[in-house]
């Protein structure tokens, strides 16, 4: 048995409180990662408050992980001691469905979840399958490298989903966590990023990640301006909007894709997808391999997430920092 010190909420809505547990003996294909930095995602909260109605007290939350590994099973394959990793949403698969098989693990229809059913990087440990404890790049920035493993690789994979050249004019709603990191993306892939946002006090903050425009998302007009400009719209917010607006602002041929977790049923009319052959999509994280195709470029072009540092004892300062919409614009807690 392994005694890990981890911080958790008892109760949703709950603030976080110092928690122990043990871990069973080593499974043949687990790895044990000793935490260096987890970032905070706003999945974090809706799980601490049970938004989706699946969360399991107590809770460990955190699920942006890198650390390093520090025991490993006897049929783990491609990692050793001491080996620099990352561990996302997801810290398993079946590895035999047709999805795992296809590599596309992220789809598995029993995938595990890193903190749904069991507990998360709010610690000094986390455990996780072999496949899905991600090896980082050399010379990666592991201060800024967690969010990656989630809102990094679920704005990155509709990249590749969209096919997005880089001679593409795109759009992206809400430059918080999820939407800062996207500009950053689309801004190396070559294309013409139009950031949508409601928020005036971050134009010139949007800008300097790479933004050619900032389009008031509130404005009917403004909107109006760039109709039929765009090939592609990447929708990061979790709040119902004006869905027409922004199919309209689409370019013939046009994709709308949506990465966040709005709970009402999304009002899509029709026609306006019918005349201009526009479709919509959504999308989860990414597969294993395209994770790793991620960092590689992320490295290779010095692309990070806009982070804060807190120590892990201040997790509820973190939270709260968070919860009232002042994060600028990922949060990360050094273990």
């Amino acid at each position: 048995m392994k005694k890990v010190n981890a911080y958790a909420a008892h109760e949703a809505g709950e603030k976080l409180k110092e928690f122990q547990y043990d871990l069973p003996e080593i499974g043949n294909e687990e790895v044990d990662v000793k935490v260096d930095y987890c970032g905070i995602c706003h999945s974090d909260l809706s799980m601490i408050n049970n938004d989706w109605g699946m969360s399991q007290f107590p809770l460990v939350p955190g699920h942006e992980i890198v650390g390093e590994v520090t025991a490993l099973g006897s049929e783990v394959k491609g990692l050793k001691i001491g080996d620099k990793v990352g561990v996302g949403w997801y810290s398993g698969s079946c590895m035999h469905c047709n999805q795992c098989l296809d590599g596309q693990q992220h789809l598995c229809g029993t995938a595990e979840a890193t903190i749904v059913g069991r507990h998360g990087g709010f610690a000094d440990t986390v455990r996780s399958h072999w496949s899905w404890t991600i090896p980082l790049p050399k010379n990666i920035d592991m201060k800024k490298a967690g969010p990656l493993l989630c809102g990094g690789i679920t704005v990155f994979n509709p990249i590749i989903l969209a096919g997005v050249k880089a001679t593409d004019r795109v759009g992206v709603i809400g430059i918080g966590g999820l939407g800062h990191m996207a500009i950053k993306f689309l801004k190396a892939w070559g294309c013409e990023v139009t950031a949508f946002s409601s928020n005036p006090n971050k134009k010139e903050n949007i800008l300097a990640m790479g933004a050619h425009s900032v389009v008031d998302s509130t404005n009917p007009d403004a909107l109006g301006d760039i109709a039929g400009s765009l090939n592609f719209i990447l929708n990061t917010t979790n709040v119902t909007l004006d869905w027409n607006s922004f199919l309209v602002t689409l370019a013939p041929q046009g994709r709308f894709h949506n990465v966040g977790a709005v709970l009402e049923p999304m009002a899509i009319p029709a026609f306006t997808l019918l005349m201009g052959e526009k479709s919509v999509g959504g999308s989860p994280l990414g597969s294993i391999a395209l994770t790793k195709t991620m960092l590689d470029f992320c490295v290779r072009h010095d692309i990070y997430p806009t982070v804060e540092e807190f120590d892990l004892k201040d997790v509820n300062k973190a939270l709260e920092h968070l919860e009232a919409g002042k994060a600028r614009f990922r949060l990360v807690l050094k273990a």
